[in-house]
């Protein structure tokens, strides 16, 4: 089968290629899955690149990166009921802890991963759903309803963040956003009540007024570090911060201060590693917002798998509008 390899850390032009494998089998519990599209996401180009710290060389002799896809069920394993052979799916955690992900024809993974897509909603859609999908579907909803919340979303623009202010939108939440200048229209027409600046000197005034003077009830954070200040200063008492990125500084300064009297609970969340009821949960809030037609998702460019260093590159270049898929058909 074909498939997206490397076998060393570097730029994608450098390491990336189009190559022949051996296709797997699914063991007991797992299914076979032929890959309609790959999701490409910035945490798959960052493994690849060797970023993550005291990682020195790939975990496996052979990579196929890739943790988000879609495709229709082919064959299962021991124990895997024979009848989701022709069933399209949506996955999540493709290429987490395990060689083999989703840019190849074809993947075989345990079959509590290859979740069925929804009447009516399209494979595109599907390989959205699992890192961008889950992150925003937990980190809106983790702590329950959100309904008569107001909500904090930053980067309200990228994969996530346009997710999550569509469903704390239908959520019943009102919604405020920070984005680049260039995205807020995007961002407004996305559910978003109030959209600023995330540069805006005056970006904590801004929010309190939008809040009314309340403050945040959740929000949610795609860099912590640099947003650790600006949090203590809008959430209102007893709030929630739900960080699930702090690339910009990674060792953050917190001011412990505003943080305590004001009783905040700090919630990092890894959509990789979620408790099985709350992926659950959250694969429910996605499900009923696609069907509901409250949540789309994103696409900015779909590519062919010989492209896929350009999708590793687009998906770490600021300004996309939307998910990067490789096109496996």
């Amino acid at each position: 089968m074909r498939a997206v390899t490397y076998s060393r850390f570097g730029p994608a032009s450098d390491v990336l290629s189009l190559a022949e494998i051996d296709r797997p089998s699914p063991a007991a519990g797992e299914v076979l899955v032929r890959l309609a599209f790959s999701g490409v996401n910035p945490s798959d180009a960052k493994a690849r690149a060797g970023s993550r710290p005291g990682v020195t060389k790939p975990d496996h002799p052979l990579i196929v990166p890739h943790s988000d896809g879609a495709g229709v069920i082919e064959a299962v394993g021991d124990g895997v009921d024979p009848s989701r052979v022709g069933q399209e799916v949506w996955l999540w955690n493709g290429q987490w802890q395990r060689a083999l992900g989703t840019g190849a024809d074809y993947i075989a993974l345990p079959a509590a991963q290859a979740v069925p897509l929804p009447k009516g909603i399209s494979l595109e859609t599907g390989a959205t759903l699992g890192i961008p999908g889950l992150t925003a579907a937990h980190t809106v909803f983790a702590s329950g309803t959100v309904s008569g919340q107001t909500l904090l979303i930053s980067g309200g623009a990228g994969s996530v963040g346009h997710n999550a202010v569509q469903l704390a939108k239908w959520g019943g939440a009102k919604v405020i956003a920070t984005a680049s200048a260039s995205a807020h229209d995007r961002v407004r027409a996305a559910g978003a009540d109030h959209v600023f600046d995330y540069r805006d000197p005056d970006l904590a005034a801004k929010i309190l007024a939008a809040s009314d003077g309340a403050g945040i009830d959740r929000a949610v954070e795609v860099e912590f570090g640099q947003n650790a200040a600006l949090l203590g200063e809008v959430m209102r008492p007893n709030g929630t911060i739900c960080a699930y990125g702090s690339g910009g500084d990674m060792t953050p300064t917190l001011p412990f201060g505003p943080y305590l009297f004001k009783a905040l609970t700090l919630d990092i969340a890894l959509v990789y590693i979620l408790p099985e009821a709350q992926r659950e949960a959250a694969i429910a809030h996605l499900h009923k917002a696609l069907t509901a037609g409250a949540l789309r998702p994103e696409i900015d460019r779909i590519l062919p798998p010989d492209a896929a260093a350009e999708a590793h590159e687009a998906v770490m270049t600021p300004g996309r509008a939307g998910a990067v898929l490789l096109d496996m058909r």
